[in-house]
């Protein structure tokens, strides 16, 4: 462990020596200066933990000098001294930001009481610092990596809606990360010291998903032996993260409108209504446009919800970004499995671009920890711990294909080449012709077309 720097900045070189000879016998390094700019200079080419540093100097006087110390190093522990010192001087020092001031002739126990009170404050601003960096870390936008174009967009959304009231529609495909937009959203907001609490309502039935969100008043229904408050009480003060709201019922988005609207609630099968001061984001991976006009969402609530829409766009549409996923992952599973570093070889890292991830940003995470778990000793992960599934549905390149002097034509070659693709993304999908055609990115009626073309039949 380093020892501690202290920096005296004194103009007479005897009350130098005495300090230095002092401190350093206690256990500091000591670095002195005669006047205020060589003081500075010390500052700027590294850091020092304290300063003592006298108020009458030549040139520039103490208190100037204190100011520049603190606005290169605000944390800066500084306490002054002078064989001058009045009531004034010592509370405008107080007033700029000196630690504390002492009056020469000093004792020697007396300076170092007010260095040790010193140095314990600069810890506890240094452990501050580094707790506050570590949580801006895991709560801010380092979870959600991306530089592209239309993630740096989203990411200016994100700081402009997140000090805000307002309601949120966090829309995209699964496993884009909407939940992560979501904390990012109210760990910037003023609510980030109330909970936040999120509930995935899709698959939920209806009584136990109202009791979820609103709670329940004893004997409200068959198992409710006890009153239980709901997600929207606990989460009084702070944010609700609503996933799949384009599952809800049409009783639940009739409840959950008039939660928006008047900031209030009755638990099921309670009389009470309950006032609370709730921020809600919504997240879907449905067209709730679509919806409405289909009858199966309230076109009300529809509005209420999208006052500010955030679109998460799927991993195909921001290729880039996956080197810079990737590698999050590799360190974050490398540490988690208490691996070295593990690293994708070239081949296997232009599967991993060339692949279009239906499953998003959560697909490549469980690719990217599957092959970390099984890389071999030296980290190196090749293309035989990618997932079968994606070997086969990642278009081959024109190196890959093979020739021979009779090897066929060419609509042959391109026929072979149409049904491989074409079979890899059936077996993808489950054999689902309307998933395939999007994930081949064609009609459902030239899938069917090619399927018959080409003679490949669905199984049963």
């Amino acid at each position: 462990m380093s020892r501690p720097k202290i920096l005296v900045i004194d103009d007479e070189s005897v009350m130098r020596e005495v300090m230095t000879t002092l401190l350093e016998r206690e256990g500091y390094d000591v670095v002195t200066a005669g006047d205020g700019d060589e003081g500075l200079q010390y500052v700027r080419d590294e850091p020092v933990d304290l300063v003592l540093l006298d108020l009458m100097l030549p040139g520039k006087n103490g208190l100037k000098i204190l100011d520049e110390i603190l606005s290169l190093d605000p944390d800066a522990v500084v306490v002054m001294i002078s064989a001058y010192a009045t009531i004034e001087s010592a509370v405008q020092a107080t007033k700029q930001g000196a630690f504390d001031f002492l009056t020469k002739p000093f004792k020697n126990e007396e300076l170092l009481h007010v260095i040790r009170n010193g140095l314990r404050r600069r810890s506890l601003e240094i452990e501050n610092r580094q707790l506050r960096e570590s949580l801006a870390e895991k709560f801010s936008f380092e979870s959600i990596v991306g530089k592209s174009e239309p993630m740096q967009r989203m990411f200016g959304l994100i700081r402009h809606v997140g000090p805000t009231r307002s309601t949120v529609l966090v829309t995209g495909e699964s496993g884009t990360g909407k939940e992560l937009v979501a904390k990012a959203i109210h760990n910037i907001s003023p609510r980030a010291q109330r909970p936040f609490v999120a509930l995935n309502s899709g698959g939920i039935p209806i009584d136990l998903l109202e009791s979820e969100l609103f709670g329940h008043v004893r004997g409200a229904f068959t198992g409710a032996v006890a009153a239980k408050k709901g997600l929207f009480e606990l989460a009084d003060g702070g944010t609700v993260f609503l996933d799949e709201v384009g599952n809800l019922p049409p009783q639940t988005q009739a409840k959950l409108l008039r939660v928006i609207q008047e900031r209030e609630f009755r638990r099921v099968g309670g009389l009470e209504n309950i006032k609370v001061d709730v921020r809600l984001i919504a997240a879907t991976n449905t067209d709730l446009k679509m919806a409405v006009e289909r009858g199966e969402f309230r076109e009300d609530l529809y509005y209420r919800l999208n006052v500010i829409t955030i679109h998460l766009p799927p991993l195909r549409e921001r290729r880039g970004d996956i080197p810079l996923l990737v590698d999050h992952f590799l360190r974050q599973f490398s540490a988690a499995n208490r691996r070295p570093l593990c690293h994708f070889d070239s081949r296997a890292m232009r599967l991993l671009m060339e692949y279009d991830w239906p499953g998003n940003v959560r697909e490549l995470e469980n690719t990217v920890e599957r092959a970390v778990v099984l890389a071999p000793e030296n980290g190196l992960i090749t293309a035989d711990l990618i997932p079968k599934d994606i070997l086969e549905s990642v278009t081959v390149s024109l190196a890959q294909i093979e020739f021979s002097e009779n090897g066929g034509s060419l609509k042959e070659k391109v026929n072979d080449y149409e049904r491989s693709l074409i079979l890899a993304a059936l077996r993808r999908t489950e054999w689902n012709q309307k998933r395939a055609a999007r994930l081949l990115r064609v009609n459902p009626t030239t899938l069917n077309e090619k399927l018959k073309r080409l003679g490949i039949t669905i199984p049963g």
